[in-house]
């Protein structure tokens, strides 16, 4: 007798389960008698399973059936190779039942001018300014009635438990975004509008593979997407439709794409994932119309390039070196700044021996050409993986007695910088953290003084920071009103150790790994710091296994909002660090938040786990 399996019931299965997969028998007889109490007899839903999902391909039901998905409670099926394929053959003989026209009315075009100076209330890009500073001019929600905030709206994305996106908004419009996927939705109450998807890639690597995507970019009337294998893709802002695809790289050699692209004139400008896994990196430009490659600013040097001096050895082909976090902009001086990744092998320098230019640095590109204007390296011959993707934030401000164009980061590596954006040139580098010993301080000429016994060894070298930095790329903020610069900063060492590596597709390329050191207690805290001194003003610490990877934002209200440690979103005093607000979201943070007018109301938003988060003061 042929054993009748149950059907699965826990939803997040239900997206994926296969029609057949609820009878021990095949094709469409014994769908129906045997299935249609959980799909409904056409496979679009029924009494406890949804409608199958037909945007994978043949492979990938087949990859379901035989394998299952265990961690979410779908079993695997040990079916004769015939009835699979008539399974899948029934699915897509089955058409989907047709979804409810929706899309957006009267889509206007928004001119980069918008982008660079947005509309109130608007959050166009990544960071909501071309400038990188997540501080915002809205005030409605300030430290005197900040206790009142709740929640309004939750959407979820299902499949995504680590969203790490931050939503850009205009015209009351919220895109949202899961690897490969985009929402449009009503920002007043988290509607959905339209919704794009393609399937996952299959055999990536790194970053890539774990599904990560941070955002998109708006100009025109268009949306703009990278995916998990390295494509940029363009689509239709009123009804979610593909405009236009183009391959950044070859994802057979390890490259991926995560983060939101940024929109500078008529230009879409992105870099690529594939920073530990000996991806060559590089930040192109491509035409918002047509996608079409403008230039490409290649990081790591070919071998008859003069530069290849500074990565002696065999590691160069290899040297990561990706650029894949969002950069900046300023229209006044018209430079691009991004920042790069660290070099290949990550704990092994034998085989590249020199700077390794140009890893760990920030770039000055003119926009139009990627010409380069000028380059400052945080982290010459990075043994601890201490990229530099963290904002190259851009400030007008006093400095020594002068207001000053300026370019401020605070570097995984440890140290806060303020560097003259127009020529690169270092005016001040402090440490933000306690817990150093690589360095003991940046010297004149801008190098690291470096200390002894913090590279890594095979038997194993404890150095601080950790692997994780200081910091990451998670969004820091500056607030004009204060004078201050806020930053999650984490307090924790490694143990790092060394050993051989050789590149191969589809692998890291790291040449060690590391450990944590017994008996310490890593800890996250939200620190000010004086961008004129480098001094800590005030610090607020957290409660927390020291996991978070959320960000800050600071508003005209007084306030700064962060991702606390403790899985708590929270709010504190700008001025003085004193706790305002917190709401108990129980979140592993991978996001940053941002805040936006909608029908003149402010809402704060973040992703949390799978779902994008509002908040808001009650309606008076």
């Amino acid at each position: 007798m042929r054993r009748r399996h149950s059907c699965p019931t826990t939803p997040l299965v239900l997206l994926f389960v296969v029609a057949g997969l609820c009878a021990g028998q095949s094709g469409p007889s014994d769908f129906v008698a045997r299935c249609a109490g959980c799909h409904g007899g056409d496979a679009n839903g029924g009494e406890r399973a949804p409608a199958i999902r037909r945007d994978r391909t043949d492979a990938q039901f087949i990859d379901i059936i035989r394998h299952g998905r265990p961690a979410a409670g779908m079993p695997a099926f040990n079916l004769p190779d015939a009835d699979v394929q008539r399974l899948v053959a029934f699915i897509r003989a089955t058409p989907p039942l047709a979804e409810p026209s929706r899309h957006l009315q009267n889509v206007r075009t928004i001119p980069f001018a918008e982008v660079a100076a947005p509309h109130a209330g608007d959050w166009p890009s990544y960071h909501g300014r071309l400038d990188g500073n997540r501080h915002s001019s809205l005030a409605q929600i300030s430290a005197n009635n900040i206790s009142r905030l709740a929640p309004r709206w939750i959407f979820t994305i299902r499949g995504s438990d680590k969203l790490e996106m931050t939503p850009v908004v205009v015209d009351g419009v919220m895109y949202v975004t899961a690897v490969n996927e985009v929402f449009a939705l009503d920002a007043r109450n988290g509607h959905a509008l339209w919704h794009f998807q393609r399937p996952r890639s299959r055999g990536l690597a790194g970053d890539a593979a774990g599904g990560i995507n941070r955002g998109v970019a708006v100009l025109g009337t268009r949306v703009f997407l990278v995916t998990d294998n390295a494509h940029l893709l363009a689509l239709d802002r009123g009804r979610g439709k593909l405009v236009w695809d183009v391959e950044m790289a070859d994802s057979s050699q390890n490259y991926g794409a995560t983060s939101a692209p940024l929109a500078v004139n008529d230009l879409i400008i992105s870099g690529t994932s594939g920073g530990d896994e000996g991806a060559r990196g590089f930040v192109a430009a491509y035409r918002a119309d047509t996608g079409a490659r403008v230039w490409r600013f290649w990081t790591v040097p070919s071998r008859d390039e003069p530069l290849a001096k500074t990565w002696a050895g065999a590691a160069l082909e290899h040297g990561c070196t990706t650029a894949w976090l969002t950069g900046t902009y300023d229209p006044k001086l018209d430079l691009l700044y991004w920042t790069t990744g660290n070099p290949c092998p990550d704990y092994n320098g034998d085989e590249r021996q020199g700077d390794n230019l140009y890893s760990d640095s920030v770039l000055a590109l003119k926009p139009a050409t990627g010409e380069l204007r000028w380059h400052y390296q945080f982290t010459p011959h990075d043994l601890h993986d201490w990229d530099a993707e963290e904002t190259p934030m851009l400030i007008d401000a006093p400095f020594d007695g002068a207001e000053r164009h300026l370019l401020v980061q605070a570097n995984r590596n440890g140290f806060f910088y303020v560097l003259d954006r127009s020529d690169g040139r270092l005016l001040q580098a402090k440490a933000f953290v306690d817990k150093l010993t690589w360095a003991s301080g940046i010297g004149a000429n801008g190098r690291p003084q470096l200390l002894p016994g913090a590279e890594p060894t095979a038997e194993g070298a404890h150095a601080c920071p950790s692997v994780e930095g200081a910091t990451n790329w998670f969004s820091t903020a500056f607030h004009p009103g204060t004078g201050l610069f806020y930053v999650i900063a984490l307090e924790k060492c490694n143990i790092y150790t060394k050993s051989a590596a050789v590149w191969k597709a589809g692998e890291s390329y790291y040449g060690g790994s590391t450990r944590r050191v017994p008996g310490e207690t890593p800890r996250k805290y939200l620190r000010a710091l004086d961008p004129r001194t480098g001094s800590r003003v005030w610090e607020l610490p957290q409660s927390g296994p020291g996991s978070a990877w959320g960000g800050v934002l600071s508003t005209a209200g007084g306030v700064v909002f962060y991702a606390d440690d403790s899985g708590d979103f929270a709010a504190a005093d700008a001025a003085t660090g004193r706790p305002l607000w917190r709401w108990a979201a129980n979140a592993t943070w991978k996001a940053s938040p941002m805040t936006y007018l909608a029908d003149g109301r402010q809402y704060v938003a973040i992703a949390g786990g799978p779902n994008v988060l509002a908040f808001a003061l009650p309606a008076e």
